[in-house]
């Protein structure tokens, strides 16, 4: 079964357990941080399991012996159209990051690939806003929307095997940090000190969906 709403996105099962609300393509930074603040209304609901944002979809796990998925379809579908178009205030959060040099290895790259100083890629960089799209890929890594268009860059060719904690990266249209050291793709532009993963805190992802991002120049 697929529902239809405002926005036009598609509400359907995933087995006996789980349902995904899923937007078209592009998905706007709008209809994402509605998304993920609807997900955090359903997660304080304690009707589900687990809710998990992605970009431009939401699942939801559920107990079927208590919820039938013809009445998960039409919570989530109702949630939707009664979410506000304009989310709410959301946290912000500060990164202070050192651009270049042995911090960000693939700096003078994504300088000649936008046709930019290093120093205005950085300017550019920190001088953004950005708004956690999701967390996923490794334990506190969120993807961040928001990227100048000028600083958009593919992936590497050949993948590190080893990024280093703390790493400021771009891929694609999407900026992000890695929380620990991993395989990795993306152009690396900085680093910062910040612990963005204590699986011993409250909570122990530091970033979290729907909240906005901005970083600051510790050194270049």
């Amino acid at each position: 079964m697929t529902t239809a709403s405002a926005f036009s996105p598609s509400i359907s099962l995933l087995g006996e357990a789980a349902a995904c609300l899923q937007l078209p393509p592009p998905i706007p930074g709008a209809a994402q941080a509605r998304l993920v603040a609807m997900g955090e209304r359903l997660r304080r609901s304690g009707r589900y399991s687990d809710v998990v944002p992605g970009w431009g979809n939401l699942t939801v796990v559920f107990d079927p012996l208590a919820l039938n998925g013809d009445t998960v379809l039409a919570e989530l579908t109702a949630e939707w159209e009664a979410s506000p178009a304009q989310p709410p205030a959301a946290r912000e959060r500060v990164l202070k990051v050192h651009y270049g040099g042995a911090h960000g290895p693939d700096l003078p790259a994504l300088a000649a690939h936008a046709g930019l100083s290093e120093a205005e890629v950085v300017a550019l960089h920190a001088g953004a806003a950005y708004r956690v799209a999701f967390v996923g890929f490794q334990p506190g890594f969120a993807y961040l929307s928001g990227l100048p268009a000028s600083l958009h860059m593919p992936r590497r060719a050949e993948p590190r095997t080893r990024v280093p904690p703390g790493s400021v990266a771009i891929g694609g249209a999407q900026t992000g940090v890695y929380p620990a050291a991993s395989p990795g793709g993306w152009q690396l532009i900085g680093q910062t000190d910040q612990c963005l993963f204590d699986p011993a805190a409250d909570e122990p992802s530091w970033l979290q969906p729907g909240d906005v991002v901005r970083f600051e120049v510790a050194g270049v």
